[in-house]
């Protein structure tokens, strides 16, 4: 009986407790767009999306080092909700890097996990010959932190930085 009394308790708590990961965004993120020129990318009717989601949380020890943090995986969805791709994050290199990606210029929705704010959907502008990057793994490197103001980034509530504000809505 008391085994059975803990596995209800334990299971109740889990409900309870997992509520915060839902998909749905408690808080509006505006659409992020290509930064500025430095992120041009080659002559090219696509865009680039790069997109460093929060670190995974569980060990692979089936990569090279599995003292390595990986980014988790992520998806991306058209304009429409159906789902385009999904994105398995790990390039296998020594530079922490994320995937790049080649879009159509659009509107699309990344669907992945941030740092301290579980599972998100923010909406990206793939613009042709430009590099549009997301910062979701908390506390990312951006190369111009100074360019950033109020009216040119996208920010979590926290304040960090997440990309640059699209030009285009």
């Amino acid at each position: 009986m008391k085994n059975t009394l803990l596995l209800i308790c334990t299971f109740v708590a889990g409900i309870t407790f997992s509520g915060c990961v839902t998909g749905k965004n408690d808080f509006p993120i505006a659409m992020v767009g290509p930064g500025p020129s430095q992120y041009r990318t080659a002559n090219s009717t696509t865009g680039t999306l790069v997109v460093y989601s929060a670190f995974k949380r569980n060990a692979d020890f089936n990569t090279s080092d599995p003292d390595r943090p990986e980014h988790s995986d992520y998806k991306i969805f058209n304009a429409d909700g159906s789902v385009l791709c999904k994105v398995h994050n790990i390039t296998k290199t020594v530079f922490e890097d994320a995937v790049p990606i080649d879009l159509p210029p659009g509107k699309y929705t990344v669907g992945a996990r941030a740092n301290k704010y579980g599972y998100l959907k923010i909406p990206v502008m793939i613009v042709a010959q430009q590099r549009t990057v997301l910062h979701l793994e908390g506390g990312g490197f951006w190369p111009s932190d100074s360019a950033f103001d109020a009216t040119n980034s996208v920010s979590l509530p926290d304040g960090q930085i997440i990309g640059w504000k699209s030009t285009e809505q």
